[in-house]
């Protein structure tokens, strides 16, 4: 079957913003047939995934580790194309090295390497701690079967099927999964290890799902397995070079991508009811009360132009798109539902040009403080943490193009409250006071530690970007730097669903609905919205175009290549 002869054919889909849901979800609706139109309110495309050029430098400002490869390849497989035809991607080694704070007055403890080989990561947890060698692989043979089943059962399917996620694939394992839903992460990691750095090493992946090691369900240990076990690589030219090629994929296939255009509303058509049992689903609130007929939108020169379509895809921020381009009565997740619901934390990014090399951090470095619980519990509480715990990563370690000759390429991420009243960032120290008070602290705090006390003497370009440019540019939930935390009741199918309940044909994709944050998610978030328009219920990825590259072995394997 052509895409003509498909339901498809003919039917238009307008989606709503142009970061990697949205053009994920593009490519695979017009490979599908559909003829598709993104309106992405910024003057380039990317979203979350966007990137800055400064005086020969070239800064990612969003994510920059590329785990859970398989997600990519399968992607690219449904487009007819593979990740080595797209991107040109590095095995980090080491993945990162982990700084610690060390106990007050005490001495600074030395730093960590996790790298590319297992057994070395089992030797490095062995040296620290006696008998953590062998506890560590018993862990990560755990992450990897919850990781296999998520794969298999849980992130690729919308839940509106309960006979499909009971497989007796699932059943088999409920006795070992169910207790990973009701404990959190730190406590399943402190029943097995002692030393605080290592317990660290295995809880820090809950700040990558918007949450902490005391929120997040142990579910989420699955995370260990993929970067522990030589996981984490970096596509040259960046991760903006991951958003050009799943751009690419979308115009190839017809997909029109409008920059600059600004949604200001969802159209819609009331639905009649039909029938005195229609007439009482919709006073009881079930069932559809409009159906989507397109966008509204506002181009750079202010003027409002209507998009007529048959498919409106939310692929922004949710919250956004539910309480500010519909009205009340049609919405599915109106403000009531967001004020009982947690953000991720919100974050200052530090985007550093400095003079000279920085031998002493790889290309990841995670900087940790002996005190996680103040840590978080300030963030959770909308306060600053002081010091802070931080991520550092240098590009330039892998990818020559992002720095000139001589120079280094540093972005540095502090969690902090998820409130735009923190205030916004700006270029050599002129953003708001709060936002720069953190970047100073951040590069004291990493000169310290990592041994460069003239880091701030070496710094020839500073940009800040603070949770009020999350709002104001992303419309971002509270200037959050990820959306909605992953904890129990925001996981899983407890989680945003990706199709409204009462406009029909309105359907969402991106980090605020299952299954959740990250590039891969999202990526999954966007099969899912083809998997609704095809009335696919499985709890699977979709079947792989027949002339397809086959997956290989190793593409298969938790933690990829």
């Amino acid at each position: 079957m052509t895409a003509e002869t498909t339901p498809a054919a003919g039917r238009r889909v307008a989606v709503i913003g142009g970061g990697i849901a949205g053009l994920g979800t593009a490519a695979l609706l017009a490979a599908e047939g559909y003829e598709v139109d993104v309106f992405e309110q910024q003057d380039t495309v990317g979203g979350r995934a966007g990137s800055v050029a400064v005086d020969g430098f070239r800064f990612d400002t969003g994510p920059s580790w590329y785990l859970m490869p398989e997600v990519f390849e399968h992607f690219f497989r449904l487009l007819g194309t593979t990740v080595e035809e797209q991107l040109d991607l590095r095995v980090l080694d080491p993945a990162y090295r982990v700084f610690y704070e060390g106990e007050p007055g005490g001495e600074q403890p030395p730093p960590l390497d996790v790298v590319a080989d297992t057994d070395a990561n089992l030797a490095t947890f062995e040296a620290v701690e006696p008998g953590a060698g062998a506890r560590l692989a018993a862990y990560l043979e755990s992450s990897s079967e919850a990781y296999e089943v998520a794969l298999r059962h849980f992130l690729y399917t919308s839940f509106t099927s309960p006979l499909a996620l009971a497989s007796p694939d699932v059943l088999r394992r409920l006795p070992r999964l169910l207790p990973l839903l009701v404990r959190s992460l730190e406590d399943f990691v402190a029943a097995r290890f002692t030393d605080v750095r290592l317990r660290q090493v295995l809880g820090y992946p809950a700040v990558f799902l918007g949450s902490s090691p005391d929120r997040a369900p142990s579910l989420y240990h699955l995370m260990s397995g993929l970067d522990l076990t030589g996981g984490v690589m970096y596509p040259q030219g960046g991760f903006t070079r991951l958003i050009e090629a799943v751009a690419q994929q979308a115009t190839r296939h017809g997909t029109r991508i409008h920059t600059g255009a600004t949604v200001v509303g969802v159209g819609t058509e009331d639905l009649t009811p039909t029938g005195r049992r229609g007439l009482r689903s919709r006073l009881r609130g079930r069932g559809p009360r409009a159906r989507a007929t397109g966008v509204r939108w506002r181009d750079a020169d202010g003027v409002e132009h209507e998009h007529r379509a048959d498919v409106v895809v939310g692929a922004g921020d949710l919250h956004h798109l539910e309480t500010r381009l519909l009205p009340e009565h049609l919405r599915t997740y109106p403000q009531r539902y967001w004020d009982r619901r947690s953000s991720g934390p919100g974050a200052v990014l530090v985007l550093l040009g400095v003079r000279g090399e920085l031998p002493t951090m790889p290309h990841h470095s995670l900087f940790f403080t002996s005190d996680w619980h103040a840590n978080f519990d300030a963030i959770f509480a909308g306060q600053v943490p002081s010091p802070a715990s931080a991520y550092v990563c240098k590009p330039s370690a892998t990818d020559p193009g992002v720095a000139p000759e001589g120079h280094e390429n540093l972005f540095v991420l502090v969690p902090v409250p998820a409130d735009p009243g923190l205030g916004r960032g700006g270029a050599d120290g002129r953003g708001d006071p709060a936002v720069e008070a953190v970047a100073d602290a951040a590069i004291d705090q990493v000169a310290r530690w990592a041994g460069v006390p003239d880091l701030a003497e070496r710094v020839v370009v500073r940009r800040t970007i603070g949770p009020g440019d999350f709002s104001a540019d992303l419309n971002a939930w509270r200037g959050g730097m990820l959306g909605p935390g992953h904890t129990l009741r925001q996981s899983a199918m407890f989680r945003a669903r990706n199709r409204s309940r009462r406009v029909d044909g309105l359907l969402y994709a991106g980090s605020s609905t299952i299954p959740g944050i990250g590039l891969p998610m999202c990526l999954i978030s966007a099969e899912l919205v083809l998997k609704q328009l095809r009335g696919d219920t499985s709890s699977g990825p979709s079947p792989e175009p027949a002339d397809a590259a086959p997956a290989r072995p190793a593409d298969l394997a938790v933690g990829g290549r």
